[in-house]
């Protein structure tokens, strides 16, 4: 599931290293258009931006599994987090967004949203999630599964409290291995915890045998990213080259070098661990019983909290 979104960080302290290592390794921009009123399904009521909005942008992180089972240019997004950041408040929200919510996908008909990349790569995704949440989103950064290793590994691993364990017999034995079906059997025990990459990948991407599903898979990659920040505030300009060596590959962004030169003097302020809001999307917010073991969105509850904290 990749979810080298941590790499953002929820917060500026990260994500603008890592977004300056993305263009440098890839140099891919993508255009990003306004969704078209008529294929919202909720419409936000224009107004004046208020002081606490100055500033602030919304960022679509995507994580994929990019193992050898996959096309590399069909990949599903098996995370995808919305990422508000208020540089005047400095404050952030993160929204996970359910990998199984069954809505319209922007490149037509109905399907799981962690198919809309598949089927046509980042402008898809965040077209649907455009469409789909009546959000303008202004970038993204998408990341495949060594990006997280490699990302962690090369900041000198990160430290969490989990609260419960994560034990999986039937977890994917798909990376640096000729035989990308197979399984093995991992645990990242309750407590305090030093992870590096590798066992950072399978705590959040571990599937089987949370009482939450993927709430709490939500919940864990939320956890990372919080951790990466927090390890992240010892970077310092100096450290992006070899950051950017060690990520290779594995980053893509929208976010041209201009701007996040820019931002750049903004990573070190946000470092109040309380101005960082998290959300998930359980029931109400979702139920089962849509096709293919998916999700139903319930939009009368869904909206009006994005629009709270996404105008």
């Amino acid at each position: 599931m990749a979810m080298g979104l941590s790499i953002v960080s929820g917060g500026l302290a990260y994500f603008i290293p890592a977004a300056y290592t993305a263009v440098q390794a890839t140099g891919q921009v993508v255009e990003i258009a306004s969704p078209s009123p008529s294929g919202l399904l909720f419409s936000p009521t224009a107004s004046p931006s208020s002081p606490q909005q100055v500033g602030a942008f919304t960022v679509l992180l995507l994580g994929s599994d990019d193992d050898s089972k996959f096309s590399s240019d069909h990949v599903l997004t098996q995370s995808m987090i919305l990422v508000r950041v208020m540089p005047a408040t400095k404050t952030v929200v993160m929204l996970s967004i359910p990998r199984d919510l069954w809505l319209p996908l922007s490149t037509g008909g109905m399907g799981k949203i962690d198919g809309a990349y598949s089927y046509g790569r980042a402008g898809a995704a965040i077209a649907t999630v455009q469409e789909n949440f009546g959000v303008h989103i202004n970038d993204y950064i998408w990341v495949g599964l060594l990006g997280l290793i490699r990302v962690i590994d090369a900041i000198g691993g990160i430290d969490i409290v989990t609260s419960n364990p994560v034990l999986d017999d039937y977890y994917p034995l798909d990376i640096n291995t000729n035989s990308p079906y197979g399984y093995s059997r991992i645990a990242v025990l309750a407590g305090p915890q030093h992870l590096d990459g590798t066992h950072a990948l399978q705590y959040v991407r571990s599937r089987h045998n949370d009482l939450q599903s993927d709430f709490g898979r939500s919940r864990r990659q939320q956890q990372v990213l919080l951790a990466i920040r927090q390890k992240a505030k010892q970077l310092s300009p100096e450290d992006i080259p070899a950051l950017a060596q060690a990520i290779g590959g594995e980053i893509k962004t929208s976010i041209p070098l201009s701007r996040v030169a820019a931002l750049l003097p903004l990573a070190s302020s946000f470092d109040n661990p309380d101005a960082i809001r998290t959300i998930v999307l359980p029931s109400p917010y979702t139920h089962g019983g849509a096709p293919d073991g998916s999700l139903y969105p319930n939009w009368g509850y869904i909206l009006p909290l994005v629009h709270q904290y996404f105008p």
